[in-house]
């Protein structure tokens, strides 16, 4: 109920300009979704754009992409339907708000790059002319021998090129193409065959993140030789790597998250420094919260359950930045990656120990929680040292290390985890795969209370990891006499990963994680 009412306040998200109008996410406190707001000017009444709480009675239907053509006229926006990755991509007039006809099916992790003629838009390597049928849709490019690629696809500030960024699992590294669409002046639906691109890079040596160009000059944000990050300049007369030049050099200690192009020949740059916001005091129980993984930054935000654990039962956050992050760049990634994954968990384990040494707290108070490869985290670490935490929260989680890539996007992990099917992978991954490393904890300790959470319609991390470890759990430790912590899982209906998750739910949710901490840690509620 608490949860409920502090969660019941406006949250707007900062407004932006596209064409004429100028848009806005607002959400009166307790609504499933944010809805999309318009108006002609910064002063003028606003008006809903887009409401995706009227595309389900329940909420579960939400908007997860969106994309304007160059002159401002048109929408494009992706709905996923219970939480999958798997969109619908739908088309809106701006002015009328009409609904058009053109309805793109089972796109995933896709891109929406309107052409600058405003005819239609690249997803998934097709070309959609907006008014046709999706069986018309040219297939731009593909890859039949690499079939576990993925691809970026970004029309130029110019309108002139198309880049594109073949990746292979998450990794921060990138091939590099490009295709000239002015072959393509009468509109690439006269496009016959694949377009014809020119490869800038074709390795996985590093990352390259389109920022802007002038003409033929582009800027891109890299990691080559750069851990940290640079921008360097390439120019696509002169392509090799040797006339390649550096617009701003990495920094000597701080990661540069992002670049952005403003007025046409500015560069704004965000960099990242020590991630602080943390101060910790007395002597409280410890909601402790990790990642460490897939070059992720784990950045300071506002947290509504958070407060009620701090507010209500006298709680201390802490979230250590592991090794596995992007927290400092490419290397602290790589330390974290492959055979060094032991270091993540080494790097929790010694956050916990590292409050309980300086009196934060007591083991019996530590609750542990992660989400995804953050559920791996906390997977793996009450199995290493189950008496160092009185309670676990693991959310999502990646639990089988043997056979993650056989399932949906799971083969992409292996860029940070490493391929099973090899001997030298296998030999690191079965020594800390949470699924086949349960064991009765020694000297008379126990496993803490756990609660895992997983949903129905999650086709990230399906499932099968959250069940088969919590009944291979039960089948070890289910006679074991020492064990009186509770060893429970939370199924979701209706519900993915996560992304898009209606607030109803995300209120359920939390207010079951936190009763269950509040329980398990014997934490008085105080008003």
């Amino acid at each position: 109920m608490r949860l409920t009412e502090l969660w019941d306040y406006p949250k707007y998200r900062c407004p932006f300009k596209r064409g004429s109008k100028y848009f806005y996410f607002y959400n009166s406190g307790l609504q499933n979704q944010s809805v999309m707001y318009v108006q002609d000017t910064l002063d003028s009444v606003p008006e809903v754009f887009l409401d995706p709480n009227n595309l389900s009675e329940d909420g579960t239907i939400a908007l997860v992409g969106r994309s304007f053509s160059d002159n401002g006229e048109l929408f494009a926006f992706s709905l996923s339907h219970k939480g999958s990755d798997w969109v619908t991509i739908k088309f809106m007039k701006v002015c009328g708000k009409e609904q058009l006809p053109d309805v793109l099916e089972n796109a995933k992790f896709t891109s929406m790059a309107w052409t600058h003629d405003n005819k239609g838009l690249f997803y998934n390597l097709y070309y959609h002319v907006l008014g046709t049928k999706q069986s018309e849709d040219v297939l731009c490019c593909e890859f039949p021998d690499h079939p576990k690629w993925s691809m970026g696809a970004e029309v130029s500030d110019c309108g002139k090129y198309l880049v594109l960024t073949p990746h292979e699992g998450c990794a921060p590294v990138n091939r590099l193409f490009y295709c000239d669409l002015e072959k393509y002046k009468d509109g690439l639906q006269d496009a016959s065959g694949q377009l014809p691109y020119e490869k800038v890079v074709d390795n996985f040596d590093a990352e390259y993140e389109y920022i802007t160009n002038e003409g033929t000059l582009f800027t891109f944000k890299t990691n080559l030789n750069a851990p940290l990050y640079k921008l360097i300049n390439i120019d696509l007369l002169k392509p090799e790597m040797e006339h390649w030049t550096t617009l701003v050099e990495e920094d000597e200690r701080d990661v540069l998250q992002w670049a952005a192009c403003v007025k046409q020949n500015l560069v704004v740059l965000c960099y990242l420094h020590d991630v602080k916001d943390i101060s910790l005091d007395g002597s409280h129980p410890v909601f402790l919260y990790g990642y460490g993984g897939f070059n992720i930054s784990i950045t300071p935000s506002f947290s509504v359950s958070r407060t009620v654990f701090m507010r209500y039962l006298g709680g201390i956050i802490a979230v250590p930045n592991l090794r596995g992050g992007g927290e400092y760049g490419e290397k602290w990634h790589q330390a974290g990656c492959f055979g060094n994954k032991q270091n993540v968990f080494d790097d929790f384990q010694h956050a916990a120990i590292y409050l309980i040494q300086q009196k934060y707290t007591s083991p019996e108070k530590i609750a542990i929680c992660g989400g995804s490869n953050g559920g791996l985290l906390v997977g793996a670490c009450i199995n290493q040292t189950p008496e160092l935490f009185g309670c676990a929260i693991s959310q999502v989680p990646v639990m089988d290390m043997l056979k993650f890539h056989k399932f949906t996007i799971g083969h992409a992990w292996t860029t940070d985890f490493g391929n099973p099917d090899t001997k030298e992978d296998f030999e690191w991954l079965i020594k800390y795969s949470p699924l086949h490393n349960i064991k009765i904890p020694q000297n008379g300790a126990q496993y803490p209370s756990l609660l895992l959470l997983t949903a129905d319609h999650d086709d990230r991390v399906v499932p099968l990891h959250s069940l088969k470890y919590i009944a291979q759990l039960h089948h070890v430790i289910g006679d074991y006499n020492k064990q009186t912590n509770p060893l429970l899982i939370r199924v979701d209906t209706k519900a993915g990963h996560g992304f898009g998750k209606p607030t109803s739910k995300i209120i359920e949710e939390y207010s079951d994680i936190f009763a269950f901490i509040a329980k398990n840690l014997r934490l008085k509620w105080e008003m």
